[in-house]
């Protein structure tokens, strides 16, 4: 079964100024999709008919719900919602992370979609109709990497709550997914490969991986996410789903 025309269907995505999230945009664009973006700096794509484009912190719960309503008035029900904004760092052993530091960052990968996914759930009840949820996610969450204990818990508890709301507004019309999108060469991939080693012993993995191209084309991600979310054939079984590298269908 082909997937469905997206001319005209409205997508979120927060972290839009650079990386996947850019990605995202321009291709959702380019699908004829509206869009309402927003990142802590100048999305990538500016103010325009079919595009809402604003600056906003995740961790802002007030703003977040203000431009909530500011899309719904807008462009009324958003049928795919991708909470994407994220950080890296700390990039240290636990014992050389301060709290203030531990927390700054699960404000933002946990507490952050946490705020995103509960306004496209009120979003959603309000519209009284389904839509898709996707929270951006990582082989951290499930693999430990000395050096990333920071990002390893907060992409593991963003999976364990992407499947409570799964199990909570499945009879709602919701389908959510985490998906982790394998590695694309964004700038977090060159802070990355900029770190010490004595920080992340598996730097050396990565630098090879820029060495040889071993990176998903983010265009190859926004595509395997639209079929996620509208292609009937390709909708995935589970909430957790890994994007291969290789171009094989998602599992």
């Amino acid at each position: 079964m082909a997937m469905p025309s997206l001319e005209g269907k409205v997508a979120f995505v927060s972290g839009a100024s650079r990386g996947i999230g850019a990605a995202l945009a321009v291709r959702f664009a380019q699908m004829g999709m509206r869009l309402a973006l927003c990142a802590r700096g100048e999305p990538v794509l500016p103010e325009s008919a079919n595009v809402l484009s604003r600056r906003l912190d995740v961790r802002d719960a007030g703003a977040f719900e203000a431009l909530t309503a500011e899309i719904e008035a807008r462009f009324g029900t958003v049928d795919l919602w991708i909470n994407n904004a994220g950080v890296l760092e700390p990039i240290r052993p636990i014992r050389e992370v301060s709290v203030a530091e531990f927390r700054d960052h699960v404000d933002t990968n946990l507490v952050g979609v946490f705020i995103g996914t509960r306004c496209y759930v009120r979003h959603l009840r309000r519209a009284g109709r389904g839509g898709v949820l996707v929270n951006m996610s990582s082989g951290a969450a499930w693999k430990p990497y000395a050096g990333w204990g920071a990002y390893c818990a907060g992409k593991s508890g963003l999976e364990r709550l992407t499947e409570v709301v799964a199990a909570e507004e499945a009879d709602h019309g919701l389908r959510a997914y985490s998906v982790a999108p394998g590695v694309v060469d964004t700038a977090m991939q060159a802070q990355i490969r900029a770190s010490r080693e004595s920080d992340f012993p598996e730097r050396e993995r990565f630098v090879r991986r820029k060495q040889t191209g071993a990176f998903n084309d983010p265009v190859f991600v926004a595509d395997e996410l639209l079929a996620i979310a509208f292609d009937p054939a390709r909708r995935p079984g589970q909430v957790a789903v890994r994007i291969a590298f290789d171009g094989e269908p998602t599992t």
